[in-house]
């Protein structure tokens, strides 16, 4: 889940707590236009949701896309404990051309129902949430999508540790081995037929494993590296395109200022005005 260009609107959020000695018994049946987490830290129940059924567990998390009938029933005879938070996003694409936004309804990449391992991180950034939408303080509504964004940046990272505990450590090494064997020939160019022998992996699965593990393509990341590397040289102050593109491997300069301006929304002249000089 690639969640570096999402931006958040929250409709609201929610808390629900039962009290001691009084049940609090929660059914739904409904389809939502927008995104709704829901984080059970204590709650009993059923939730169907796309034909299949789920046992609701304390610890668990919930996700419910747009435009999906779903029905969720807890338990009154047992402890109630959940925070809400119903949103929709943007994706925000910068391109050659400037800022471009979708408004985007299709489902993101997240199961209906898991019981993440790192529940109390989840917890904690869900709380922090629900405190800011509900305390009103002036500039909530911002802080309350930074917050968003953080409680995404956790469940990202928990998945992400999840699929790096399902692929063989070996591979997760030889995905490093990659990276450093990048940085060593940033002047150069590489081809995936001798990364897959440096790492006796065949293409097809070495592709695959490299994009699971870092998010990016082989090129992708390795074009990301040197475009960092550009940004740093041009920071330094070495205003000469042709040298810095040539520094990296680009006998194109034009070539190499299509992809910095793809990569930053700036061309490599505009980035060091405004970057050295302030321009």
């Amino acid at each position: 889940m690639n969640i570096n260009n999402l931006f958040f609107h929250i409709h609201y959020c929610n808390s629900k707590q039962s009290q001691d000695g009084q049940s609090m018994p929660i059914k739904l049946s409904r389809t939502l236009h927008h995104h709704e987490l829901v984080l059970l830290s204590e709650a009993q129940g059923i939730f169907n949701i796309d034909k299949k059924e789920y046992k609701l567990q304390d610890g668990m998390l919930l996700y419910i896309a747009p435009n999906i009938a779903y029905t969720l029933e807890i338990d009154s005879d047992h402890p109630v404990r959940l925070m809400t938070v119903h949103f929709s996003y943007t994706r925000v694409n910068l391109g050659e051309e400037g800022w471009g936004l979708a408004e985007e309804r299709q489902a993101l990449p997240l199961q209906p129902a898991r019981q993440p391992k790192d529940f109390y991180l989840l917890e904690d950034a869900f709380r922090k949430l629900c405190e800011s939408w509900y305390g009103k303080l002036p500039g909530y509504e911002f802080t309350s999508r930074t917050l968003l964004q953080q409680l995404f940046i956790t469940i990202y990272q928990g998945l992400k540790q999840d699929r790096q505990n399902l692929l063989n450590y070996s591979s997760s090494l030889k995905v490093e081995k990659i990276i450093t064997y990048m940085h060593e020939h940033l002047s150069g160019k590489i081809m995936l037929a001798e990364l897959s022998e440096l790492v006796q992996l065949s293409p097809a699965y070495l592709s695959r494993t490299f994009k699971e593990l870092t998010g990016y393509s082989v090129i992708e990341f390795f074009n990301k590296l040197k475009m960092d590397k550009a940004k740093e040289m041009l920071i330094e102050g070495n205003p000469k395109i042709k040298e810095v593109a040539g520094a990296l491997g680009f006998q194109d300069e034009f070539y190499f200022s299509r992809l910095f301006k793809k990569s930053e929304g700036l061309s490599p002249s505009e980035f060091y005005s405004k970057n050295v000089h302030g321009v």
